[in-house]
Parts: C-alpha cells; structure tokens; sequence
C-alpha cells in the first residue's frame, strides 16, 4: 500500500428525509488498501458506499481521489467501478456481452473490447463460458462475471456490496480467497461492504465498524478483534457474552470484587480507560474455560465465574455450554462435554476479558435486566 489518503472522506453525513443515516464520517484510504466497512443492518455502510459510488449526494462534507473533489462528480467520471450484491448483471446478454458493456458504453473500438474481455475471463476462470447467459451460471460464475464487468474499465477504486452474501457457504469462502488475491495482484484499492465478521477479517488490511452512522473503531483486522474501543464493538467481534461486575483501579491493576456469580480477582489494566466502579464485562464463548469446582482453579491471571449448566450442544470441534451465572446466561465452548446440572467453574484469563465502564443509568439496567440470553 502507498500514498495514503489517496481516497479521502472528510465529514460526510447524509440521510434520507427527515432520517439522518450518516453523521461526520472522516475516513483516509491509502492506494492499494482493502477496506472493509463492517456493521449491522441500517448502521449506514451501504449509504457510505453509495456516497462514494455517486448514486447518494452527501448533506455535507466532501470526498476526493487523489486530492481532487469528486463529491459532486456523477458516477462515470470517479474511476470507481461497483458491484452489487445482486450482481445486476443482464439477463438477455452473454458473459462477453456483460463483461465488455461498460467497455462499449465508452466507446472502445470492437478489436480492443474483444481482446480485454479475453483476457479478463482468463483471469477470473470463464474461459468457454463467453456465449452463456447469466440464467446459465451457477452463482459462483455470476459473481465472476460481475467482478468481470468492474475491472474490464480499469477502474482506481473497485466498491464491493456485499458481492459475496448470495453464494452458498462452500463457494463464499472460495471466492472471498480468490477475490482477495485478486486484488493484491492488481494493486486496486478496494472498500468492501459486509455484516460478515469472518468475511472482514480474512479479507481486509483495515476494519472500520460503523455504529448508527459513525464510526464507532477502525484499524487492522487483528487489532479490532482484540482490543475493542468499546462494549458494542466487543460485541460485534464475537464476545457476546456478557455480565455487570465492579472494579477498583489502581495505578496498572484492576482489583474485580466479588459478585452474585464471580469471585473476586485481579487483572492488569493492560492501558485500558478504565476507572474505579461499575464494569460491564464481555469475553467470546471460545475464551471461557469449564472446569469442574473440584478441580484446581487455572493458576493465571483472570477472572472466575461459577454457575450451572443449563444445556450443551455439538457444533463441531468443541462442545458448546449454555451456562447460567447469577441473573443471566452466557456461552461456554469446552473438549469434553458437562452434564446438564453439573455447577461448573468459568475461568477468563485476563487477556480475553473486556471491560468497560458503564454509566449509572446503564448500570442500573445492567441490575434489573431479566435473566436470560439476550
């Protein structure tokens, strides 16, 4: 990756009527980067997208490529190609005719469309598919020759929503792999729009999660995944397990005093914002470890929690626990299977504990909240 802030986004909000859908997004994307726009339904990351595209003029704030203003530019005259989640591509034309439209909407001579549309279903596998129509394709195929359509005009920027969210399970992760690889191989600067966690974090050289229309943290895939900024994004990148505790903090240590279902512990802050009070503590399903209350209690930092387990299940590789502890339930992934029944000990070691202060009104909810997953 080079010349960063090639795609700058500077204060960008935006909605639909009276609906405000993005406020303030300031974004820098350096040539070459994939970024991955990550969030759930209605967070704005689509609208963003479109904003970018040309097809959503922005309220406010500008965006620009290579420090020219193309915020008011219509979509042709970006040097962004889109592919949509649905593919769009046309029913009545083949996969050459799909490929090359965009090509010929330009005015490139027949002889120069005919050899680029070569070369670009030898690049994305479909060679001898040139004279199928789309209805003739597997999803796999459509997919291909969508991407096909964008890349043939050379475009800087390539804008993906969520091209891959209509295959089945086996091909996405194909495609995802070959979608990547692409992209590095040509050196396109990429925003990629997902709700798939996984999808981001396997494709993405930045992951920018978008929170009712701001970005609630942004950075490389691994530093989101494991320093959270917040509760929300915590919980988004799978530690959806979650309990009220409180804390005392001095200088580098954060002392957990006893709880209806924890007992106490110390953990280092590990440069946390955090102060002396109530917590709400998250950690991922696959970060708890069962043990049995006989045995001897993980010797490491953490925190341990008893309860009883209320039901297991076999997704595969571990065996999955529905544990209840004080008010509330959590997720536990263990080797071996506990009885339904059984009180158990959970232990978090300090490095897969989040923590982050609540204000009072959401304490008090924390309290009153009724038992149950959530």
């Amino acid at each position: 990756m080079s010349g960063a802030g090639f795609l700058k986004i500077d204060g960008v909000a935006t909605g639909y009527g009276a609906t405000q859908v993005l406020k303030d997004i300031s974004l820098s994307i350096a040539s070459g980067e994939f970024v991955a726009l990550l969030g759930s339904s209605g967070c704005g990351k689509t609208t963003l997208l479109r904003v970018l595209a040309g097809f959503v003029a922005p309220k406010s704030g500008t965006v620009s490529v290579r420090q020219r203003e193309v915020t008011h530019l219509p979509p042709d005259k970006r040097g962004m190609a889109l592919v949509f989640q649905s593919y769009a591509l046309w029913p009545h034309m083949t996969v050459a005719q799909n490929i090359g439209y965009g090509l010929k909407l330009r005015g490139v001579s027949s002889a120069d469309i005919a050899k680029r549309i070569s070369a670009m279903q030898s690049m994305l596998g479909l060679q001898g598919l040139e004279d199928r129509k789309p209805g003739a394709l597997s999803g796999g195929q459509r997919q291909r020759v969508a991407l096909g359509r964008a890349l043939v005009v050379d475009p800087e920027i390539l804008l993906l929503d969520e091209p891959l969210s209509n295959l089945d399970a086996r091909i996405r992760l194909t495609v995802r792999h070959e979608l990547r690889a692409l992209q590095q191989r040509l050196g396109i600067t990429a925003i990629h729009v997902t709700h798939d966690r996984e999808e981001a974090m396997v494709m993405a050289d930045r992951i920018v999660i978008l929170d009712a229309g701001r970005i609630a943290q942004q950075g490389a895939p691994e530093e989101v995944y494991n320093r959270p900024a917040s509760a929300f994004v915590a919980a988004f990148m799978g530690a959806e397990n979650h309990l009220p505790l409180t804390v005392d903090v001095a200088s580098d240590t954060v002392s957990i005093a006893p709880g209806p279902a924890n007992r106490a512990g110390q953990v280092p802050l590990f440069g946390r914002s955090l102060v002396s009070g109530a917590v709400e503590a998250r950690f991922r399903p696959e970060a708890a470890r069962l043990f049995s209350l006989s045995a001897e209690t993980p010797n490491e930092p953490g925190l341990v929690f008893e309860g009883r387990v209320v039901s297991v299940t076999y997704p595969g590789g571990l065996w999955r626990h529905v544990v209840r502890l004080a008010d509330r339930e959590i997720l536990a992934d263990a080797m071996h299977p506990f009885a339904a029944g059984e009180t158990v000990g959970v232990f978090v070691a300090a490095a897969s504990l989040f923590l982050f202060n609540m204000s009072a009104s959401a304490a008090d909810s924390s309290v009153s909240r009724p038992a149950g997953r959530e």
